[in-house]
């Protein structure tokens, strides 16, 4: 039998992320309830770092191999710039694996240097990954087709070096392109969505969506002081943030959050959690800071809109819990759908904000007499190559969708960005909801 020390490193570092994951697991279905809410919220964000530097390790190692170990028999090896070279990719590695810590350490009012450094190279670290999987998934198929024919190739040695080179060349081109990309402004998206049932003095009410600004390492209060200039801008009925606000404890990120006092939307300013809320393990705390900017939180729970122009005309307004709050056994929240639409009838159109598109195919199981549900969480998958994950991994991606003849679902792209700086195959948005009365 082969000995723990006898494996080779991508097998140890692939056990140590099995053991990372399992102690999550326990940590989410023995401890959650026994624990402070300050030690379970350091505890999940180490072990959610450590597993994900696991998980890293066995990448980089193939990152150094592909881009260091290849050279090292050429004639440049021991020239200064191939010593230039490899302390480049070191120090590359290393920042990406430190971006996960940064969220234990460097969350400040704005964005530290290293916070944004380290997202920049993670997100580079994951198109780099991409790339060599891929072109190297082609180097074998072509040695494999090439073993087949009369004559095998030449020139092996040069197809073996022209793979790093490559995908170093088109990681970084994405990379500038998605820096670029994320540091404009959100797009303002005007969509136009009739509601069932919505009563005629409503019809043209304007709503504007708001979904994971992330506030934390990377995004500070400049950008979100941005957004609220936009949305005033807009000057829309009710405006609604559908969870993943920010990334840290509502102390430490006070200060940046302060725009937020500035909306002020005639028919109110509306909040559900997404799952980040949750991993802060400050949601209380959260619920009275956003109070005190005259913020309504919905904690599965909703509230009557009325017509400005005849208070007999209403819809009703509902908000539910993320779904993750159920995996944390987040004491006192989870989704409850009937506690949110309770008061709630299908005599009155029905919208409701849940952050995760599951949640809503869920919600609609349940009640399909929801006309109109609002969503975020997957970012339009953010970068490449995450786009097709994501999509494959949610019922609704991005956009409007129609389900049935009386219900729509839109899930928004994101205000931000989570993390990394950077957009690819996706544009962050602000987004105007133009609802019509049939």
């Amino acid at each position: 039998m082969i000995s723990f020390k006898q494996l080779p490193i991508e097998a140890k570092a692939a056990v140590a992320a099995g053991v990372v994951f399992f102690s999550m697991m326990l940590s989410r279905s023995y401890l959650a309830e026994k624990l402070d809410f300050r030690t379970r919220r350091w505890l999940l964000r180490l072990q959610m770092a450590l597993f994900a530097n696991t998980l890293m390790l066995m990448g980089s190692l193939h990152v150094w191999r592909s881009t260091v170990t290849t050279f090292t028999r050429s004639s440049a090896a021991s020239s200064f710039c191939f010593m230039l070279w490899k302390i480049a990719v070191f120090v590359f590695l290393a920042l990406a694996h430190s971006s996960f810590f940064t969220l234990l350490f460097l969350v400040a009012e704005e964005p530290y240097f290293f916070s944004l450094a380290a997202y920049t190279c993670l997100g580079a670290y994951i198109i780099l990954i991409f790339f060599l999987f891929t072109l190297g998934s082609v180097e074998q198929a072509y040695k494999f087709l090439a073993g087949r024919g009369a004559k095998a190739g030449t020139g092996n040695k040069n197809r073996t070096a022209l793979k790093p080179v490559l995908s170093v060349l088109l990681t970084v081109v994405l990379t500038v392109v998605g820096l670029l990309n994320a540091s404009q402004p959100p797009t303002v998206n005007s969509v136009e969505i009739p509601v069932h049932k919505l009563p005629s003095t409503m019809n043209n009410l304007k709503v504007v969506l708001l979904s994971d600004i992330h506030l934390g390492p990377t995004v500070g209060k400049t950008k979100l002081a941005m957004i609220v200039r936009m949305v005033k801008a807009l000057k829309p009925d009710i405006t609604v943030i559908v969870g993943d606000l920010s990334d840290a404890e509502a102390k430490i990120i006070r200060p940046a959050v302060e725009p937020l006092g500035e909306l002020d939307s005639p028919l109110g300013t509306y909040f559900v959690t997404g799952n980040h809320e949750y991993y802060t393990s400050d949601v209380s705390n959260w619920f009275e800071l956003l109070k005190s900017f005259n913020i309504q939180p919905l904690h599965n729970e909703n509230v009557k809109i009325v017509s400005p122009k005849t208070t007999s005309d209403w819809f009703c307004l509902a908000g539910v819990d993320d779904i993750e709050a159920d995996v944390l056994r987040y004491s006192g929240h989870g989704m409850d759908l009937k506690k949110a639409l309770r008061g709630c009838s299908s005599e009155h159109a029905m919208v409701l904000l849940a952050h995760q598109p599951i949640a809503a195919k869920w919600a609609l199981q349940e009640r399909p007499d929801i006309n109109l549900i609002l969503s975020g969480h997957t970012h339009g998958g953010q970068i490449f190559p995450l786009n097709a994950g994501a999509y494959l991994l949610n019922p609704f991606f991005v956009g409007l969708y129609q389900v049935g003849q009386n219900t729509f679902v839109y899930v928004s792209p994101g205000t931000m960005y989570y993390g990394i700086p950077m957009r690819l195959g996706s544009r962050a948005e602000i987004t105007e909801i133009i609802l019509r009365s049939p």
